[in-house]
């Protein structure tokens, strides 16, 4: 019986290959891409040469012309050029919204939790407030802020005077003085705690070491020199902002600011290594005092060294009343406050859905554990549902942290000077290099949020289930 040999299967047209026909409109669509970028810059190049506007970013180099109210660097429009006022734009803009994403994130999360409240007259107060503040639009919000409540204050000659405490040099022998009468109260308070015979005999020692340690208080405090005491007029607050003591650092302010980021990397290597002791052996180091002590208490015994044995590390300028005006201190210009609080406002409104949300998400099995084991309802919220829900929340939440970064463009609507007010307005209406700015405006915006994401990214693979 003779074999029959298989016929090989026939190849069907190049055409109906799924991969071939993928790359061919991969090809196509970028051809396509390509040629309206090049038509749409061939004709920006005509339209220009046209109106006789030259291209490129030579102008950054001429001197602006103009001033600016807020400003984090130095910038004179005499003599300071357009690229400078590009950096005062952009420094105006990353502050508001590194600001406001803190202040939103702070207040969104106490509004979700608040949502979930057992208490009905707090958890009404939350819905309400994030009904209404999500369904109203931003830029009537900014409009509110700055117009309905900011510029009604009264003029700068009859600004409104907030007192206070000034703060000077320690006095050496006045600080040794508190420190050894503190030191006397707290004898007495152990002492009496090991001596005394009988309940009464240990109460009435511990009532005299307080005693004792009031007296000092308000003898000594005064001596130290570090609080001036009240005095009238230490902020302002008008029409035209809010006026505050404007901190002046020294050169011995740099060795505070080494001796602070000393201070945190110490607390964030002692965390891990309190941890890791904890999962070997079981024993716990009170984590949270001395991390305490690491950020604050050090970088405070350091400025009263520095400050009794050499130059005080900081210092203030005062804000004074003159007959129309005020002159030196620090001024929180009103379109500042205005974005801010309606940025954080805003914005809350919606974390705090999404915290709602993300507890919610959370078996309820986790909580009822807790429980079991002891746990009251604030550790609980704050050890166990908190961190499981954080899976949820970061991805929405940045989003909502670009939203509250490209929402500050409105600041244009109340006259804060960003980067768009200044320099993709300002700039633009000057110069006319419309192409040039928009780019790199655009450009600015999408560097932004991409870092944004990239650190949220990073948070996120952090709190994530890790599967096995």
């Amino acid at each position: 019986m003779s074999s029959v040999p298989e016929r090989p299967p026939a190849r069907g047209s190049v055409l109906y290959d799924p991969k071939i026909r993928a790359v061919a409109y991969q090809i196509l669509l970028i051809a396509v891409l390509g040629f309206l970028i090049y038509s749409a810059a061939t004709n920006a190049i005509e339209n220009l040469r046209a109106a006789k506007i030259a291209s490129g970013f030579d102008f950054l180099g001429v001197t602006a012309g103009f001033d600016i109210n807020q400003k984090l660097i130095y910038f004179d429009g005499a003599v300071s050029s357009y690229g400078r006022a590009f950096w005062v734009g952009l420094l105006n803009t990353l502050l508001v919204g590194s600001i406001g994403i803190v202040l939103a994130t702070i207040l969104g999360f106490l509004v979700g939790v608040a949502r979930l409240s057992p208490n009905w007259i707090i958890s009404k107060i939350a819905k309400w407030y994030v009904e209404v503040i999500r369904n109203l639009p931003l830029l009537l919000q900014l409009v509110f802020w700055y117009n309905a409540v900011l510029k009604p204050l009264p003029e700068p000659r009859n600004s409104v005077q907030i007192t206070g405490l000034r703060f000077g040099t320690p006095d050496f022998m006045g600080i040794v003085s508190l420190i050894a009468a503190f030191g006397v109260s707290y004898a007495l308070y152990v002492g009496a705690e090991r001596i005394g015979r009988n309940d009464t005999e240990r109460q009435i020692g511990k009532i005299i070491a307080a005693l004792v340690a009031a007296v000092g208080a308000w003898f000594l405090l005064p001596n130290i020199g570090i609080l001036r005491g009240t005095e009238t007029g230490l902020f302002f607050l008008n029409n035209r902002g809010l006026y505050t003591p404007e901190p002046i650092f020294s050169g011995t302010a740099y060795i505070l600011a080494i001796v602070l980021i000393l201070g945190i990397l110490a607390s964030v290597l002692f965390r891990r290594w309190a941890a890791k002791q904890q999962a070997a052996t079981g024993r716990q180091y009170p984590v949270g005092l001395i991390t305490l002590g690491f950020i604050v208490a050090l970088p405070v015994v350091t400025w009263l060294i520095l400050s009794v044995v050499g130059t005080n590390p900081v210092t203030f300028a005062y804000a004074t009343q003159g007959r129309f005006n005020l002159t030196g201190g620090l001024q929180i210009f009103p379109e500042f406050v205005a974005l801010t609080f309606g940025l954080v406002i805003y914005t809350a409104a919606f974390i705090a859905e999404i915290v709602r949300a993300g507890i919610m998400a959370v078996s309820r099995g986790q909580t009822e554990a807790a429980g079991a084991l002891g746990l009251r309802p604030g550790p609980t919220l704050r050890l166990v549902v908190i961190p499981q829900a954080m899976r949820v929340i970061v991805p929405p939440l940045t989003s909502q942290y670009l939203n509250l970064v490209k929402n500050s463009t409105l600041a244009v609507a109340i006259g804060y000077p960003d980067l768009v007010q200044i320099f993709a307005g300002t700039v633009l209406n000057q110069t006319g290099q419309a192409v040039e700015v928009l780019a790199v405006t655009m450009a600015v915006y999408l560097t932004i949020s991409l870092v944004t994401s990239a650190i949220m990214n990073i948070y996120n693979r952090r709190v994530a289930i890790v599967e096995r």
